[in-house]
């Protein structure tokens, strides 16, 4: 009997809605299970929520600090409440674009229940039977939560529920100092709240350069914000309004940290329970549904994308999912791969945006590289917009091939972009170095680090023989 549908999409959030929308409009007859809302962490808990808050955030600190700008200074005494509120109103103009109202009218079944394989053709949920020719595991991450004594006694935050707020938030510890801790530690110091981050390395965000981090971090300690670097987190306890987290430091002492409100950021966890993967015959290793380039499982019929892919987790990455899966489900396109050409933004104030290989990844794994470097602070259109913090940097082989790109900076994310697509279609730091950019423009950081590159060119040598060849008569 033939299947009753073409794709059965797992998970409504960024992958399995473009996977859906995109099968129905190719043709296809798609169903679209989510056990809760449609969109997502992206839509409810991560991106959009996140960006709404940081950017309130900055206003207030803006504000405060309008010297800078030869304006008078204020107090916007924010209200987080207020703050929140305005988060809410944001997630709920972007909603209905995840509907499952919009979805249907796009022919898609949208089914809600919590449901499971009961063998690798059929997928049971909310009492029905769903067979399909391809099947797409779309289920997305949750943070992860350590084993901390104590921990589950306390009523801590997560950036699922951070956005449920609305009493103020005096004093905060935040536990984890990648992406999610940083940009939320920064955006509830600039709302008013005491904030402390505890880390067991020995900085911020471990897996960017360290003096890209540096710039952010030596940011955040300017604007008041703690770090406990070195330290693991031996024991919780208190209760609402009144945390008292007991640290471990890398001296051997212990010290006691007192907050109103605890956050978790300690990394993600991959949503593969509950799916009946055993009765599908779909091979997990280690927490992690085991797949190809391709994205296809141990059954070549049922696919994996977004972050329960097991690679980077970001919200472009699963839309890129997205797009390779339904070549190889509706086309048959089995050569198609996901790109490794991935960037990535860390959403702090300076932001650090990167794509390719970092300078320590590079030394790493062995790879012949050079470094070029061009600050901010001589980037006129910088100086004009008085954000003069961080530098881009350029990863290039011998050749002046790009390798990998990192900004840090005002709009570090948006400029990040060039360098992306560069990388993406083979280009050399000469493609961009001669590219024309608008004056006067943030985006000439691209090309003035790739001038860095082409000067490296410029050997004393060269010169002495460029002289001779075209007799010109400058110094040496």
């Amino acid at each position: 009997m033939r299947p009753a549908f073409d794709i059965v999409v797992i998970g409504g959030g960024s992958a399995g809605l473009v996977v859906a929308a995109g099968g129905a409009a190719l043709g296809a007859r798609v169903a679209l299970v989510e056990r809760a809302r449609l969109g997502g962490d992206c839509l409810w808990y991560g991106c959009v929520p996140s960006k709404t808050l940081i950017k309130s955030a900055r206003i207030a600190y803006e504000m405060r600090n309008a010297g800078r700008w030869a304006l008078s200074p204020a107090d916007p005494a924010p209200q987080i409440a207020q703050v929140m509120e305005r988060v809410r109103d944001v997630i709920m103009q972007i909603q209905p674009n995840d509907s499952p109202e919009r979805f249907r009218s796009l022919g898609v079944d949208v089914i809600e229940g919590d449901g499971k394989f009961s063998s690798p053709r059929s997928f049971e949920v909310a009492g029905r039977t769903l067979t399909a020719t391809s099947f797409v595991i779309a289920t997305g991450s949750r943070p992860a939560i350590p084993a901390v004594p104590g921990l589950a006694s306390v009523p801590y935050l997560t950036n699922e529920t951070v956005f449920d707020l609305r009493e103020p938030v005096p004093s905060l510890i935040v536990i984890g100092g990648g992406p999610v801790g940083c940009e939320l530690a920064q955006a509830f110091r600039r709302l008013g709240s005491d904030v402390t981050v505890v880390d067991a390395t020995p900085r911020l965000l471990p897996r960017e350069d360290a003096d890209v981090v540096q710039v952010v971090q030596a940011q955040l300690a300017a604007e008041g914000i703690d770090f406990r670097f070195g330290a693991t987190v031996e024991r919780v306890g208190g209760g609402p309004g009144n945390v008292e987290c007991t640290i471990g430091r890398h001296d051997g002492g212990e010290e006691m940290l007192r907050a109103t409100h605890l956050l978790v950021a300690t990394g993600r966890k991959l949503n593969v329970e509950h799916l009946g993967l055993d009765a599908a015959s779909v091979a997990v290793e280690n927490g992690r549904i085991v797949a190809d380039g391709g994205l296809r499982t141990s059954q070549r019929h049922i696919y994996v994308a977004g972050d329960v892919a097991g690679g980077a987790q970001f919200t472009h990455l699963a839309e890129h999912h997205a797009g390779i899966v339904l070549r190889h489900a509706i086309f048959g396109m089995r050569w198609a791969r996901p790109s490794t050409v991935v960037p990535s933004c860390t959403y702090t104030d300076p932001e650090i945006a990167r794509v390719g290989l970092s300078e320590g990844e590079a030394i790493a794994q062995g790879v012949a590289h050079t470094v070029h470097r061009f600050p901010f602070a001589d980037i006129d259109r910088a100086r004009a917009e008085g954000e003069v913090e961080g530098f881009g940097k350029l990863v290039t082989d011998r050749k002046g091939r790009i390798l990998g790109a990192a900004i840090v900076g005002a709009h570090a994310g948006e400029l990040v972009a060039e360098f992306t697509l560069a990388m993406s279609q083979g280009l050399s730091a000469k493609h961009v170095s001669a590219t024309i950019h608008a004056y006067p423009t943030l985006a000439s950081i691209s090309r003035r680090v790739a001038d860095q590159r082409m000067k490296e060119g410029l050997t004393p040598t060269a010169r002495t023989w460029i002289k001779r060849i075209f007799r010109l008569r400058g110094g040496s």
